[in-house]
C-alpha cells in the first residue's frame, strides 16, 4: 500500500525518461531469439506507448511509467529464460529476411 501512495506522489516522468523507457523496451525486444516473441514484444511496447500518449494527469503518467518499468524488467528476465530454450530451427520469417 505504501508503494501505491509513493507512486501517486511521485513526480511525473520527463519526456526524456519516457523515450528512454521505450528505447529500452525495444532494445530488449530485439534480444529475443525467436522471431514471434521479438515482434510481439516490439508491437506490444509500441501499442502501449501509443495508447498512453494522450495522458496528461501526473499521477496516471507516473503510474503508467512505473508499469512500463516493471514490464521492462519482466522482458529482461524472459530474454534470459527464452535464450536457454531457444529453438534450433529458425522461423520462416527469419529465413526470408536473410
Amino acid at each position: 500500500m505504501a508503494s501505491a501512495a509513493a507512486t501517486a506522489m511521485a513526480a511525473p516522468p520527463s519526456r526524456a525518461e519516457i523515450l528512454s523507457l521505450l528505447r529500452s523496451l525495444l532494445r530488449t525486444a530485439s534480444k529475443f531469439n525467436d522471431y514471434n516473441l521479438r515482434e510481439y514484444v516490439k508491437r506490444r511496447s509500441l501499442d502501449a506507448f501509443r495508447e498512453n500518449k494522450s495522458l496528461s494527469d501526473p499521477s496516471l503518467l507516473a503510474s503508467s511509467f512505473s508499469d512500463g518499468k516493471a514490464q521492462l524488467e519482466v522482458a529482461k528476465r524472459q530474454v534470459v529464460v527464452y535464450s536457454l530454450y531457444a529453438p534450433k530451427v529458425k522461423s520462416i520469417m527469419e529465413i526470408k529476411q536473410l
